[in-house]
C-alpha cells in the first residue's frame, strides 16, 4: 500500500535535479532517500526513476505518480482548512520563495505583517538568486522580471521601471550619456539574474504629441554594452554605481532612494528601458486553498500599494 510519506518522495524527486537535492528537501540522508526508493519501486513492481551519480530523472510512471499524487497532497493538505472556515483563522504552512534584494526590502517585512494577522499560520521564507523557475516546493514566488513560462498562474502586483543610473561624481568626470549609443563609450555595471542576456539593454523612446496628435511609442532598439564590472547581486551593482564605478541599469525600486537622497542621478530619463515588473506566480495543481488566497490578496494589497513605486491598480490573474 502506498503511504503518504511515499508521495511526498516522489513529489520531491519530481522537483529536484539529483537524488541528493531531494533528500535535502525532505531532511533525510541519500542512503536513506535511495532506499525507500527501491521499496517504493519493488512494492508498485514499477522503475520510478534513472538516477546516476550526478542526475536523477522520472520515468513515465514515475512522473504519473508524481503528477497524480501532488493532487492528492494538497487535498489532503487543504482539508483540515474546510472544518476551520468558520472561525476564519489560517492553519497550515506556506513556503514563499522571493530574491535576494526584493525579498529582503519587500517581502519579508510583508510577510512579518501577514504573519501577525494570523498567528497560527507558520510561514517559510526562501530567499533565492532564481526564484523563478528554481521553484522547488513553493506555494508562491515573487518574480521580478519577465514571466516566460505560462505553467503557474501569474498576478501582477506592482510595475517596475528600470532606470540607468550613475553617481553625480562618474557623470562629472565621464559626461552623461545623450543618447543610448554613447554608452558604448561608458564604463557599464551588468546584472546577471533570471537568465537574461545581460549586455543586451533595449529600449524605447516616445515620441513628441501635439495637442492634435495622440502620444505614440517609438520602435524598439537596443544597444549591446562592454561590462566593466558584473554581479549577480543587484544591490551589489548599485553600491558599485553609488561609488562611482559606471553605470548601472536596475529596478526602480531599488533605486529610488539613491535618486531622491542624491547618490544616484537618473540619465536617459527620456528613454524607457525594459521594465521588471513584480509577480506573485502560484502552481495551479495545488488548488486556491484559504491561506494561499489571503496570502495573495495581502500581498497585493501590501507590494502593489504600500511600495513608491505603485501608479495603478493591476490587472487580475486569468
Amino acid at each position: 500500500m502506498i503511504q503518504i510519506e511515499d508521495l511526498r518522495l516522489i513529489e520531491a524527486l519530481a522537483q529536484s535535479a539529483s537524488l541528493s537535492a531531494a533528500a535535502r528537501m525532505l531532511n533525510v540522508t541519500p542512503p536513506a532517500l535511495s532506499a525507500r526508493l527501491r521499496k517504493l519501486e519493488a512494492t508498485l513492481g514499477l522503475a520510478l526513476a534513472t538516477r546516476t551519480s550526478r542526475q536523477l530523472s522520472l520515468t513515465a510512471e514515475g512522473e504519473r505518480l508524481a503528477r497524480e499524487g501532488s493532487a492528492l497532497l494538497a487535498q489532503l493538505d487543504a482539508l483540515p482548512e474546510a472544518f476551520r472556515r468558520e472561525d476564519k483563522r489560517l492553519t497550515g504552512t506556506l513556503r514563499i520563495a522571493a530574491p535576494f534584494g526584493y525579498g529582503r526590502h519587500h517581502v519579508a517585512p510583508a510577510l512579518a505583517r501577514f504573519a501577525q494577522l494570523h498567528p497560527e499560520l507558520r510561514l517559510q521564507l526562501d530567499l533565492r538568486e532564481t526564484p523563478w523557475p528554481d521553484k522547488h516546493d513553493s506555494d508562491a514566488v515573487i518574480h521580478v522580471g519577465a514571466v516566460r513560462d505560462s505553467s503557474w498562474i501569474a498576478r501582477a502586483l506592482a510595475p517596475n521601471e528600470r532606470w540607468l543610473c550613475a553617481s553625480p561624481a562618474y557623470l562629472k568626470q565621464h559626461g552623461i550619456p545623450a543618447t543610448p549609443g554613447a554608452l558604448l563609450r561608458h564604463r557599464c555595471i551588468c546584472i546577471r539574474e533570471n537568465d537574461e542576456d545581460v549586455t543586451l539593454w533595449r529600449f524605447r523612446r516616445a515620441a513628441k504629441s501635439n495637442a492634435a496628435a495622440p502620444r505614440r511609442s517609438s520602435t524598439r532598439d537596443s544597444v549591446r554594452v562592454v561590462p566593466a564590472y558584473t554581479s549577480n547581486d543587484g544591490s551589489v551593482a548599485r553600491e558599485w554605481a553609488e561609488q562611482g564605478l559606471g553605470l548601472v541599469l536596475r529596478s526602480e525600486w531599488d533605486t529610488r532612494e539613491a535618486v531622491a537622497a542624491g547618490k544616484l542621478v537618473r540619465v536617459l530619463a527620456d528613454w524607457a528601458f525594459d521594465s521588471a515588473p513584480v509577480t506573485l506566480l502560484v502552481p495551479t495543481r495545488r488548488g486556491r486553498t484559504a491561506r494561499l488566497q489571503a496570502l495573495m490578496a495581502f500581498l497585493e494589497d501590501a507590494l502593489g500599494v504600500s511600495t513608491p513605486m505603485r501608479r495603478k491598480r493591476p490587472a487580475k490573474d486569468a
